[in-house]
């Protein structure tokens, strides 16, 4: 009744914008002047305002004269005076907290720090409202259930600036902000405490110990599908453990039937029928499912042929661009929560929402309540169609995320759309897959891919992807002068873990570690040769066997503990495609 209840508090708490956003898909054009308008007004006395005349500024028009596109370097001068403790920068409101991040732009490159005002986490729940009320008038089932929402363990040791504001969101459950927050929190089948656990195994164990306890779990939501699968990749390993932990009681009331239940659930031939077994209830996993996105979210779906995956459409750190509707052939721009102009491919003057041509692609400008105006995100998406007058988009890649050892200038835009039509063309489904240049002589770019497909396959694809590069002017010169050697592809294993543990290294948050289609760093045939580093973890039981357990009814004793020698029970896993 608890996750019942707290659920139809949060749809009724969130139908007024769910109704407010349905009608702005009629208005556009005046819903997202009006936001423009008012986050001009509301910052005409701050020091960026002063600067650029925001009071003198009546349209949208003038403000484009006045405000020029910038980047994030070009905001870092005045976001760094911020960290240091300056107020009435950017925006009239304090800045509540920084959020790290460093997208797709490279492992060892710089961290992004966002701020964070009262405004834009509202403009952040201007989108979510819509997509829970969507969710839960589409598939009430949802309501009567425990959901997993994203936890990331404390990573960052310096947790302030020097200014003294902080830095990072406690858990993702901070984005829905206010009280819903707190009623997010009542249904979580993860304490949001467990953000505390730093150690890499531990943190893994009680994760599965938490969710597995959770026989009515219904909704999934994390960022990157394979942060779901590498977690349950691991739960051969801790099968004992975790038995003997529910049967005991470790963080809860012992449970013993539920003990039995997932010992049993353990033994089924496939991941599918343990997970099926496991958590029969759940109906949704929300998670990325474009652009590289798309091989492991069809992954994830093959895994749990009982629930939906639904993509979370483009959601940066900056801005909330799209929200999730079901039944609709993309996500809906989020016209109520910031302003958007958008850059054509071809070059010209940035256009509207309401101007967007279908089957075009665009990269995204957003002015938002948090003190970027006119920001370059670098994402570039396809319209779909429409909502009313509303874009319907999909994801493509980033713009600017470009690769350039020898002038070749890739961005990752052009090679996961390149990706993305070989693949399909040869029928290729691979569970990883990222493009990035090995600069040992003779230098060239590499395909690192996880699939099983055969090694014809595997030679078609790389020749087809290099001929497609040699579209671009850049790239194809370089192979003219001899500075890069053919594309040739790399079959690797548990290429996900790997990655993981090399973004970990580097200081990346890992509920939002994303899989690029291109890597501007050297180095990955180097790293993808090497076992990926195994996260370790007390009294794990040995990989691929599932201990058989005795565990007694409670009657006042505990059972005894969980011995690695006892008799196990060996069982197969196979992959999704068999």
């Amino acid at each position: 009744m608890i996750p019942l209840l707290a659920n139809s508090l949060w749809l009724a708490a969130s139908l007024p914008e769910h109704r407010r956003f349905h009608r702005a898909t009629h208005r556009v054009a005046q819903q997202q002047e009006a936001i423009l308008l008012q986050i001009l007004r509301q910052n005409a006395e701050t020091e960026f305002g002063h600067q650029h005349s925001f009071a003198s500024i009546r349209s949208i028009s003038q403000f484009q004269r006045q405000v020029p596109i910038r980047d994030y370097d070009d905001h870092l001068p005045w976001i760094n005076r911020i960290a240091e403790g300056s107020p009435n920068i950017l925006t009239s409101e304090p800045i509540r907290l920084f959020e790290p991040t460093s997208g797709s732009s490279g492992l060892s490159g710089p961290t992004k720090l966002i701020p964070y005002t009262a405004s834009l986490q509202q403009e952040f729940q201007r989108a979510i409202q819509p997509w829970i009320a969507d969710l839960f008038l589409h598939q009430p089932a949802i309501m009567g259930g425990q959901a997993y929402w994203s936890i990331s363990p404390a990573t960052n040791q310096t947790r302030r600036t020097s200014g003294g504001i902080p830095i990072g969101f406690e858990n993702d459950t901070a984005y829905v902000g206010g009280f819903q927050q707190r009623l997010v929190q009542s249904v979580m089948a993860v304490p949001s405490a467990l953000r505390l656990e730093t150690e890499s195994g531990e943190f893994q164990y009680k994760t599965l110990l938490h969710l597995v306890n959770a026989r009515n779990l219904r909704l999934i939501s994390i960022w990157n599908p394979t942060f779901l699968t590498v977690l349950l990749d691991r739960l051969p390993a801790f099968a004992g453990r975790i038995c003997h932990g529910l049967a005991t009681g470790e963080f809860g009331l012992p449970n013993p039937s539920r003990a039995r239940e997932v010992q049993q659930a353990l033994r089924a031939s496939s991941p599918q029928k343990q997970y099926a077994q496991l958590w029969p209830n759940l109906k949704l996993i929300s998670c990325w499912q474009d652009a590289n996105s798309v091989g492991p979210a069809a992954q994830l779906q093959s895994l749990f042929p009982q629930a939906q995956v639904q993509g979370k459409g483009l959601i940066a750190t900056e801005a909330f661009v799209s929200l999730p509707l079901t039944a609709r052939d993309g996500s809906a721009l989020a016209i109520r929560s910031h302003f958007f102009e958008f850059l054509p491919e071809s070059s010209g003057d940035s256009l509207l929402a309401h101007q967007l041509e279908r089957g075009a692609r665009y990269t995204v400008v957003v002015t938002t309540g948090g003190g970027l105006y006119r920001y370059a995100l670098g994402d570039q998406i396809e319209v779909t169609g429409r909502l009313g007058q509303c874009p319907l988009l999909r994801f493509l890649g980033r713009q600017n995320h470009v690769s350039d050892w020898f002038g070749e200038k890739l961005n990752e835009a052009h090679v996961a759309r390149a990706l993305q039509e070989v693949f399909q063309s040869l029928g290729i489904s691979p569970i990883f897959a990222m493009l990035a240049c090995d600069t040992n002589p003779p230098p060239a770019y590499v395909l690192h891919i996880e699939s099983n497909a055969p090694e014809e396959a595997l030679t078609r694809a790389a020749a087809t992807i290099e001929s497609k590069l040699r579209e671009n002017f850049h790239y194809n010169y370089a192979r003219q002068l001899g500075q890069l050697t053919p594309l040739r592809a790399q079959r690797i294993q548990n290429a996900a873990q790997t990655y993981i543990a090399e973004a970990l290294r580097n200081g990346q948050k890992l509920g939002g570690i994303k899989f690029p289609s291109l890597h501007r760093n050297s180095g990955w045939s180097n790293v993808f040769s090497q076992l990926p580093v195994q996260v370790s973890s007390r009294d794990e039981a040995p990989s691929q066997v599932i201990p058989m357990l005795e565990i007694p009814s409670i009657q006042g004793q505990r059972p005894a503990p969980y011995q690695p020698g006892a008799k196990p029970q060996e069982r197969s896993r196979t992959t999704p495609e068999g």
